[in-house]
């Protein structure tokens, strides 16, 4: 599959991010790629992203389409011909747009499951919560207030490390319905910005034992991203050595 050139606007993108076991890790994701350690440990998330003006490159954005969407990710490196890279491998995709669940794995890496979203939000504080509709392993409810700087976080000292470390890892790797095949995507962008929140409430079912052994997940810390002007281009393919998944 080759991923048409793609822009849109990343309006609001909440990172979720764990403390994974670097064993439970490796035994999800699938060679050549590896997981990216941080202190030891994994960082695995979800990103719970809602995209406006999506359409492709070179078309009037009163085109685009406007979504909710919800990845399961885990930040990996791999390498290639020009040495280490970095990036995230996506299991799972889901998203409240029927387009998107069509053209997930056809037109854009990754089958798409259905799901429900339910959002609250103001400039300081949000909410999203997420219930799929393909099994009760991927909802989540995240509640947070947008705060000066990045507190607790055992894996990034502050916003600008956190900030730096999701910027390398641009290149998104998402299996094929068989998983023969992991496809790449790669987010561009000249205005990348981070900001730090401070957690209310996280739950997800995903990483309290509904993907990953219970207890082998720890939440770490929640980023903000708002109102990014984005371009996807294709970033190629990978023949993967197949790995136990996350059910």
């Amino acid at each position: 599959m080759v991923v048409p050139r793609l822009t849109g606007v990343v309006d609001r993108r909440l990172l979720v991010n764990y403390r994974l076991d670097a064993a439970v890790a490796r035994s999800w994701v699938p060679a050549p790629l590896r997981p990216q350690l941080v202190n030891g440990s994994a960082v695995a998330g979800i990103c719970l992203l809602r995209l406006t003006d999506l359409r492709p490159a070179g078309l009037p954005a009163v085109i685009g389409v406007r979504s909710e969407n919800v990845a399961h990710r885990i930040a990996v490196e791999w390498d290639d011909e020009t040495g280490r890279r970095t990036g995230v491998y996506i299991p799972r995709r889901d998203s409240g747009s029927r387009l998107n669940v069509l053209a997930g794995g056809r037109l854009f890496p990754g089958p798409h499951g259905s799901a429900d979203f339910e959002v609250d939000e103001s400039p300081e504080r949000l909410r999203v919560a997420v219930q799929t509709e393909e099994g009760a392993g991927a909802s989540a409810d995240v509640a947070v207030r947008v705060t000066d700087e990045l507190r607790g976080s055992a894996l990034f000292a502050n916003v600008n490390d956190a900030s730096e470390f999701f910027r390398g890892g641009s290149v998104g790797w998402s299996p094929n319905r068989a998983h023969t095949i992991l496809n790449g995507i790669e987010l561009r962008t000249d205005a990348w910005h981070v900001e730090p929140t401070e957690i209310e409430s996280v739950r997800s079912s995903f990483y309290e034992g509904g993907g990953v052994p219970a207890g082998s997940a720890t939440i770490d810390c929640v980023l903000l991203m708002r109102r990014v002007p984005v371009t996807w281009v294709d970033a190629g393919r990978i023949t993967p050595e197949l790995a136990a998944q996350p059910a």
